[in-house]
This record gives structure tokens, sequence and C-alpha cells, in this order.
């Protein structure tokens, strides 16, 4: 079957096109190595994450090396391919995956781990790691997952550990050593792996031996090899500022999530909230200069004419001379009416003149992210929100122009009583009354509001996660309490949240509840419209194991199944900030 045969089939063909503009134009055949690149979702969502696009123009710049990309198939798609015989095959030359050397994926929601297994068996490849041999390709994870990538341990050949700018080059370049001894079975895989794990930041999970205790705790996480180290080191891009952006921008066929460039400003977090994981992900801060952020949207505008530009990092208000950047961006693209769009932001960033420059341009919403409604609870999570700057903030954004916010609150926190619940609807009311004083009427407030899940490697890691019931009557309340129109609330899937606590805190022995939901048809986990909490629950159900385990209260003394990487952030810190916590 010819893959025009197989298009016409599906719906939107043009997200298996391939052949977008700026897409890498580099033959398979001629290179020495081959790099399939694939997030496990659909392409609207994988086109929009800017750490796929990096390391696709890094790997392409490596002189005999091809990297495509593949993404999960919608369910026709795969209808398609299963009734046809068909294996899942990459965007640029509708190469089948099981021809590839590697086979990188991106990680970026335990939602999507179902996905991964479903394009392995849809590219014809054994799931299990320890049933593949130098016939198969390698098969490699990374991204924000692998900060705990047990769960996963059974399918996956390597972890990358942190950024892979410069892990995954040196990675190329241990697989072109010892390629030709290991393709032609003359190197072990296990002898292969080391090799590899010699590699700062590269983790191979068959290289390390796991033991529990009869109440099912981890009681030992050791290497099978002496020349291993004990614990796997995040790896990290010291020079941020000479650190590759992709500024030939692929531009896709189709709409996407966030269809415009999105350029880092800056990686990390100056802040120190309890409950981000994003912290001990990009940890340290490094700061990308202006001149450098400045001449890297020029490029990318000029490669792509895209109409839009949104800077990213994880609190981009803290960029040191944000007012002076914005005004530089907004001026420099006024003739080309290029919008600018910013994440959410600390209040204090907008009080010069920040929002009034991009009014100019485009006057979008604002988000702001103050966690919880009440002053007592922000405390308790280390969240750095002023009340006052916030009032100050949106009243100049009315001013001008802006007409509606995006708030983000958590519910589900330690020691939240129900005049918790009732200041986030009293801050949201105040923040639509503030327009009155500019504009005669009251604004729009959308609120996006989500359960607590402590993650790995923040100082809230060892606390207990509420349950559906407990966090289910704290949306009810919150229902029944807000009855301004001009509030919307929006809540996060209750059943998603449980099985994303579950998996983000897991061990080993999830690897076999993942594979059985999946054969019980588990995919696309991240999709309410897909997901189906009873599956997985009779998957932990007929592996006999109890999800809520995962979820309990944890000892500060325990071993955890994530403490074996080094994310540079010294547990000892975590648990003086636990401590502070739970004394708050």
């Amino acid at each position: 079957m010819m893959i025009e045969d197989i298009l016409l089939q599906v719906h939107r063909p043009a997200q298996y096109l391939g052949n977008e503009w700026n897409a890498s134009r580099k033959k398979l055949q001629s290179s020495a190595i081959s790099f399939g690149l694939g997030f496990p979702d659909l392409y609207e969502i994988g086109m929009s994450n800017l750490g796929l696009r990096i390391i696709y123009g890094i790997l392409n710049r490596i002189p005999d090396l091809a990297c495509e990309r593949f993404f999960a198939p919608e369910a026709d798609m795969e209808a398609v391919l299963r009734s046809g015989g068909r294996r899942l095959f990459s965007l640029e030359s509708n190469q089948e995956l099981a021809g590839f050397d590697m086979l990188g994926f991106s990680l970026g929601s335990e939602l999507n781990y179902t996905n991964v297994l479903n394009i392995l068996d849809l590219a014809g490849l054994p799931l299990e790691s320890s049933l593949r041999d130098h016939k198969f390709p390698l098969v490699i994870g990374g991204g924000p997952c692998s900060l705990n990538p047990e769960p996963m341990h059974e399918f996956f050949d390597l972890f990358i550990i942190g950024e892979a700018e410069e892990a995954i080059p040196e990675l190329v370049d241990a697989y072109r050593k010892y390629k030709d001894d290991y393709k032609n079975g003359r190197m072990p895989k296990q002898e292969f792996l080391l090799e590899l794990s010699r590699i700062e930041g590269i983790y191979a999970p068959a290289l390390y031996a796991v033991e529990y205790d009869r109440s099912g705790e981890l009681t030992a996480f050791s290497p099978k090899n002496k020349n291993l180290p004990l614990k796997i080191k995040k790896r990290v891009v010291r020079d941020f500022d000479s650190a590759y952006f992709p500024c030939d921008w692929l531009v896709p066929y189709v709409q996407v999530v966030h269809d415009r460039i999105s350029l880092e400003i800056m990686r990390g977090c100056p802040n120190r909230c309890r409950f981000c994981q994003a912290r001990s992900q990009y940890y340290p801060l490094r700061i990308r200069s202006r001149e450098k952020v400045l001449s890297l949207a020029n490029q990318a505008y000029s490669s792509t004419g895209y109409e839009e530009l949104s800077l990213a990092g994880l609190s981009v208000g803290d960029y040191p001379g944000l007012e002076k950047l914005v005004e530089d961006l907004t001026g420099g693209f006024k003739e080309q009416a290029v919008n600018l769009s910013l994440p959410s932001l600390k209040a204090r960033s907008l009080l010069g003149n920040v929002s009034t420059l991009i009014a100019k341009i485009k006057k979008t919403g604002l988000t702001f992210a103050p966690e919880a409604g009440s002053e007592r609870l922000r405390q308790l999570l280390a969240k750095d929100f002023s009340v006052e700057e916030f009032t100050l903030a949106v009243e100049e954004a009315y001013r001008a122009g802006y007409q509606h916010l995006k708030l983000y609150f958590l519910i589900g926190l330690p020691k939240e009583e129900e005049q918790d619940l009732q200041a986030i609807i009293d801050f949201a009311r105040a923040a639509s009354e503030l327009k009155k004083k500019v504009a005669g009427g009251a604004s729009q407030v959308n609120i996006s509001i989500n359960p607590l899940i402590p993650k790995p490697h923040t100082p809230l890691q060892w606390l207990k996660m509420e349950s559906i019931d407990s966090v289910k009557e704290k949306q009810n309340y919150l229902r029944a309490h807000c009855k301004n129109k001009r509030i919307k609330l929006n809540f996060h899937n209750l059943e998603m949240g449980f099985l994303e606590g579950v998996l983000s805190r897991g061990d080993r022995r999830l690897s076999r509840i993942i594979l059985a939901a999946y054969k019980k048809g588990a995919r696309f986990d991240a999709w309410s419209n897909h997901f189906s909490f009873s599956k997985w629950l009779e998957a932990f159900s007929d592996e006999g194991i109890d999800p809520m385990f995962y979820l309990g209260e944890k000892s500060t003394a325990s071993l955890l199944p994530w403490d074996f990487i080094d994310t540079g952030i010294k547990k000892e810190d975590l648990v003086t900030e636990f401590n502070k916590c739970i004394a708050s």
C-alpha cells in the first residue's frame, strides 16, 4: 500500500505528510546513522514542543546523521495501518521506524506512556527492551518524565536525564564508535549499553537492580557493574547564550496548539515554590542575553514569516530588563505587525511599561498564577505573589486595553480549609471588579483549578496526595459558591490527576501496569474523550497492585524510586523546605 493510498483514508492527512517549510531534506540512505525522533501524542501537540524542535535541529546538524520525526497516529490511521499490515513510518521519507538505528521519545507527560507502547507496536518492535536485540533500533527516552523513569524502565534501553543538547551528540559519537560491532552481533547488548552509559546523564535501567521489602517499599537500588555510578547526574547546558535554538522554525501544514515562534529567553527559575517540579528539571537558572534574544527573534522571523512570537521560560517576569526587551521587540516588529505574547507573569513585571507596549500591538488576556486564594497557603507553598502588586498591575492592564484575565489555582493543598476555597472565589471576584475603575464594567476571569500532585524532586514529594473524593467535594464547594457570571471555573479531570500522580511517583513495578492497561486498549490518556479510568483500575487489579500505595505519605528517611537522580538540588535542602511546609 502506497503512502498516498493510506492518506486518502484518514482524517487530517496533512499531519502525516512531512516536507513542511524548513523540514530536513537529508537522505537516510546516504547517512551513516539514522535517528527517529518522536513525541507520543498527536502532531498538533508534538509540533508545539520546543524541546523536540531543538533536538531535531541539533541532530540534523551532525553531518553523517539524518533525523526524521514521528508522532502518535490518530485512531483512524492506526486502524488503516493494522488492517493493511503496514508499519508506522517517519514523516520526512516514510521510512518504517524499525529501520532506524535509534528511536528517541520526548516524554512530556505520564499520560502519554501507553502511546509509547502503541508506537513501538505499530513499528513492529517488541515492547520490552530485553526482547530487542541488535537487529532492532535502540530506544531512548528523555524529557521531563525522565526525572523518574522507573515506571517505563522495561520499555527503554536508555534515558537521557536532564537536558539533551550536549548529551545527545555525545551519545551519537559513542554509538558511531561501536555501531559495527553491535549491529553485527559481535558486541553483546549489555556491553554496548555499558559503553554508552559512560556518558554523563545516560541511564540504562537494565544495568541496575532494585530490591523491595515485604510491604513493597524500595530498600535498595544499585548498579550491576562496579564501573557504573550509583547516582545519575542530570545534564545541564551551562552556556545558555551559546545553546542551539532552531531559528529555521518548522512551519506546520496544519493548525497546532502553539502555532507561533516560541523563543526561550531563560531556563530555570529563581523562585522556590515547593510544589514545582520544573524548578528541579531546569535547575540552575540561566539567562539568554537581550542581544542574543533579539538576534534569534529576527532570524526566526526571517525564516518563517510567523505573525506571533512568544517569550518562553518558567518565570519570564523575572527576566532582567524585561521591559527593555519587550520595547525592543515590539519596536522592531511594529511594521511587520508581529504579535508578542507572554506566559504567566508576576504582577511586578507589569508595573512598568510592559503591558502598555504589548497592548499597542495586540490586546490579549493576561495570565497570573496565584496558586492559592489565601495568603496563608501561598506562604505554605513558598509562592512569591503580592496581592498589592497584582492589583496595581491588573488596573494598568485594563487601562492598556486588556479585556480578560486567566488565573491558575491549586486545590488539595496541605492544611487547606473551607475559607481557603472561598478565598479563591473572592480573589477572582475582586480581580474581575477591578475593571470597573477604568472601563465601567467587570471583566471576564477564567480560573483553571488543578489538584496538587506532590511530584518527585520537590519539597512536597513526601506528602500524601489528596483522594479523588476529597478533591471532588472541594470542586463542588467552588461550583456551589461561585455564582458570578463573569467568573468561569475550569477543573482538571480528577481521575486523570490521580493516574498522573501514581505514574509520576511510581517504581519499576508499574511497567507491568502500563503494559496491562495498554493491552486493554488504553490510548491517549491525556485526552478526555479517550481516557478510560476503568481500564487502568482493571490493570491494577489484575496485577495485584494497589495504586494508593504510591500516593501515600512517605518518610523523609525512606528510599524513593527516583533518589538515584542528582538534579543538582540536594535532598537535604528539599527536606528542610518540606519541614518548613508542614510546620507552617
